[in-house]
């Protein structure tokens, strides 16, 4: 008996999840549901797809065998779905980006709404992460990334440069010692990641400015920029998030700047996929736009 499609969704989605509770939240279904097809799938396959474990679902010899031939299955779907689309005239469906919080909370919000308003028939899904992506996997459509990825069967699209630089509140700074140079850090409280959660060395910034402790430390951009909005202290922050933290400014500016890139990255195979290279596309230029338009605020 041929697996029916709505199958073979289901499968893909716990093979990606690797439980049956992400799958359906990510398909939006139960997952009692979710455990009953992927049982009727492994009958009519006849041999186990999954081996459960304390950590999750893990795909067996034959699950990974048959990984294949759903990833195939999907991109037809995807196929046929673009074609329809381009019929259309608009984007449609869904794409999930992933992205690190920092770009997730201060530009994908008004560039991807921007998007919607032009292809109301499309469904955008934001997953704010500080860590890598896996695409091979499809935990997302399209990354944007710090550091263009060396491995895997991956596009890459450098997007833009945007700036950071160190920033403090008014009120920190007016009831702290001046500083005059780096070297007078070292008497004032500093915000910044957890040293051993720092995914990506691009985001290691106070270790340019020489600063050996962090007082005050959080995996999320926002965290951080929340702790030098409410005067806990001195942090490297986005040039294009200082608009939406008001009472906040840079600190040394003439003497400490930093220049990173975003990187739009893709699986090699979604560039078939008119409907995603119209929405990259898109995405580019929306991103390049508002990180211009926010730093001209900085």
């Amino acid at each position: 008996m041929q697996p029916h499609w709505d199958d073979i969704r289901i499968f893909l989605a716990v093979a990606r999840s690797e439980s049956l509770s992400g799958a359906g939240r990510v398909l939006r279904i139960d997952p009692a549901t979710v455990g009953r097809r992927i049982a009727r799938l492994e009958e009519e396959t006849g041999a186990p797809l999954f081996a459960k474990s304390p950590t999750g679902y893990a795909l067996s010899e034959a699950g990974q065998r048959l990984m294949g031939h759903a990833m195939r299955a999907e991109q037809a779907m995807e196929d046929a779905a673009d074609e329809m689309a381009g019929q259309a005239g608009g984007i449609a469906g869904q794409i999930r980006i992933g992205a690190p919080d920092g770009c997730a909370n201060f530009l994908l919000p008004q560039v991807c709404a921007a998007i919607g308003v032009d292809n109301p028939d499309l469904e955008i899904q934001i997953v704010a992460l500080p860590r890598v992506f896996n695409l091979t996997r499809r935990e997302a459509d399209m990354v944007i990334a710090v550091s263009p990825p060396t491995a895997g069967r991956l596009t890459v699209q450098k997007i833009t440069d945007y700036r950071l630089h160190l920033a403090a509140s008014a009120g920190y700074l007016r009831h702290h010692a001046p500083i005059e140079s780096l070297a007078d850090l070292r008497g004032h409280r500093m915000v910044g990641y957890i040293q051993d959660m720092i995914f990506d060395k691009e985001l290691d910034y106070l270790s340019e400015a020489g600063v050996e402790r962090v007082s005050l430390a959080s995996n999320s951009v926002s965290v951080q920029l929340n702790w030098v909005r409410q005067g806990g202290g001195i942090g490297v922050l986005h040039d294009f998030s200082l608009p939406w933290a008001r009472g906040v400014q840079r600190v040394l500016a003439d003497v400490f700047s930093l220049t990173r890139s975003f990187y739009l990255v893709r699986h090699a195979d979604d560039r078939r996929l008119e409907r995603q290279n119209r929405f990259a596309t898109a995405l580019n230029e929306g991103l390049r736009q508002e990180v211009a338009r926010l730093e001209a605020q900085a």
